[in-house]
């Protein structure tokens, strides 16, 4: 099973609707800033806090952006 068939059937299983083309690439975006920023595990976790907060894909981008060490 390749991975968006794999979401698509666990966002069936929990009863939402699987993320937008759109918004899969900016969970991608933003789940790279926080492996980037920090380590690698921070990625899949940043996407629990964000849908735990509640934000958009988008906000959670920008308020990961924000994160991101001054190079």
């Amino acid at each position: 099973m390749i991975a968006r068939e794999w979401i698509d059937a666990f966002a069936a299983r929990l009863g939402v609707e699987p993320p937008t083309a759109a918004e899969w690439s900016t969970l991608l975006e933003m789940s790279g800033v926080a492996a980037h920023s920090s380590e690698r595990v921070a990625a899949p976790v940043s996407c629990w806090v964000a849908a735990r907060a509640g934000v958009s894909p988008e906000d959670a981008l920008a308020a990961a952006r924000e994160l991101e060490p001054d190079d």
